[in-house]
């Protein structure tokens, strides 16, 4: 859960490779597939990405969800989309793109802004406090997330990784 692992936008980063590593995912996901949806200018952008989201997620047999636990992965999905597109409205003059990868053992959500800022859980979290909550959902929730700056210098990707459901 830290925001220090700088792979660039669509790197997962390496293979793990070994024993305990997950056989091959389920016949509706295409594996490595990425979607994007271009949000730049649009209203309703946290919307919208909820939405496209749900959409993949049905491509990907993610939903319907056959059990809680896959429901639960997809609602996590779903609550981190909003999240991050949610921070790049507030805090970095509106969302860019929304990516979304899925590969046999990771969900990989990318939202590219132009802002400067770097997002970063509030702390102390204080949980009875309105606001603030997004990013220390978003570090929860996670597998892993991180910032990359674009390499012209004009605004940062933030990136969020989840488990694909069992």
């Amino acid at each position: 859960m830290s925001t220090t692992r700088p792979y660039p936008p669509g790197d997962l980063g390496p293979e793990s490779g070994g024993a305990g590593a997950s056989a091959a995912p389920p016949a509706a996901t295409p594996v490595g597939q990425i979607r994007r949806l271009r949000l730049a200018g649009t209203r309703g952008a946290v919307a919208r990405g909820r939405d496209f989201a749900r959409e993949a997620l049905h491509d990907w047999g993610w939903l319907p969800a056959a059990s809680a636990d896959r429901r639960a992965a997809a609602e996590d999905v779903l609550l981190v989309v909003s999240e991050l597109v949610t921070n790049a409205c507030l805090h970095a003059e509106g969302p860019e793109e929304l990516r979304l990868r899925c590969t046999a053992k990771v969900l990989r959500l990318e939202v590219s802004d132009l802002g400067a800022g770097s997002p970063s859980p509030r702390s102390p979290h204080r949980p009875g406090r309105p606001g603030g909550h997004g990013m220390f959902i978003v570090q929860r929730l996670c597998l892993d997330w991180g910032v990359v700056r674009h390499a012209d210098g004009t605004g940062k990707t933030v990136w969020a990784e989840l488990a694909a459901p069992s």
